[in-house]
């Protein structure tokens, strides 16, 4: 018996060390700082342009990281020519239902899912993560979350646009998803989005002039899904992820794979073993085509990252992805990403 104690006693001791001297490595190894004085914003596809305007307006006075990413976005939301908000592209039921999540330099983070009839679902997401002791709030419970804050609840009707493919749809009923439809027949300049389109996700970063990291990610999902379908893109650590230790990172392309791999997370782990934003997505989307096999060929998984010395980096699976980066500058640019599959 008095062996024991002395174990226990010697065990615990041990353990109080242990934990003594981990404390003691983490204040003498701090948390590296960010970047100072050099803001940037990148965002997803042709509608990043336009995006990427929005955001800057905030960040060239030098606003704070997490109400660019908010204002940037919502330009997209506010565009009917774009799959993202309420002009997007219904369910198969004919409703149109908006995802978003929003994260900032604190780990707070906020999302909505299926939500209907609200106009602005990153702002939702972002009183979600201000005002309730919650993450994600979905469907119904969602709305109503919105309606309580002061969110306007728009006309449930279709686009024009939407309204026409979708009757298009409805003669056959098939789903058949169109590689890189985002931007297909959109002009490469600031302005709005053309072309048929089949889903679109618009995913931001930005780092201001305090060197302090946030994202955000909105989408109407994919068209004509299964009601109730929801992506990656309001999921914490999928769609969007943020540290503002090591980086942020967010996708777009079909969120059931980009869910399968954690893609936002495990890129920010990736560049914290000391990766590039570069070298992260692209082993991310790596991991995504073994996972897929044969099956890689038939869709489109895309990641945007920033680190917080404020490089950034993209990589796709397949050709025709791309991306806008607004820098310091406040140059505006579009550029095409390194895809994997040739």
């Amino acid at each position: 018996m008095s062996n024991r104690r002395k174990f226990l006693k010697s065990s615990a001791a041990g353990l109080a060390a242990l934990a003594a001297g981990r404390a003691a490595a983490a204040a003498i190894i701090p948390a590296p700082r960010p970047a100072v004085g050099r803001p940037i914003v990148i965002s997803t596809w042709d509608a990043g342009l336009n995006a990427n305007l929005g955001a800057w307006k905030v960040l060239k006075p030098g606003g704070r990281a997490l109400d660019a990413v908010e204002a940037g976005v919502m330009v997209t939301e506010d565009e009917l020519g774009c799959c993202v908000g309420l002009g997007g592209r219904p369910d198969r039921d004919g409703r149109v239902t908006l995802d978003a999540c929003i994260m900032d330099e604190k780990f707070n983070c906020g999302g909505v899912a299926a939500l209907e009839r609200i106009k602005h679902p990153i702002s939702v997401a972002r009183r979600v993560m201000e005002r309730t002791p919650h993450v994600l709030l979905v469907g119904e419970g969602a709305q109503q979350f919105a309606l309580a804050q002061g969110f306007k609840l728009e006309p449930q009707k279709l686009s024009a646009d939407a309204e026409k493919d979708y009757r298009e749809w409805l003669k056959t009923s098939q789903y058949k998803p169109v590689i890189n439809v985002e931007n297909s027949g959109s002009p490469r300049k600031v302005g709005p989005v053309g072309g048929k389109q089949n889903h679109d996700t618009i995913g931001m970063l930005a780092q201001d002039a305090q060197g302090n990291l946030s994202g955000s990610c909105t989408t109407s999902g994919m068209a004509y899904k299964m009601r109730g379908r929801v992506g990656d893109s309001p999921i914490i650590g999928s769609g969007l992820y943020v540290d503002n230790a090591v980086g942020a990172a967010a996708a777009t392309g079909q969120g059931e794979d980009v869910i399968r791999i954690a893609g936002a997370s495990l890129i920010v782990e990736l560049m914290r073993q000391g990766m590039s934003p570069k070298a992260a997505c692209r082993a991310a989307v790596e991991r995504v085509a073994r996972s897929k096999g044969e099956q890689a060929r038939d869709i489109q998984v895309c990641f945007i990252a920033l680190n917080n010395r404020g490089e950034y980096g993209a990589f796709a699976l397949q050709k025709g992805f791309n991306y806008a980066v607004c820098a310091a500058d406040g140059k505006n640019e579009l550029f095409d990403s390194e895809y994997l599959l040739k």
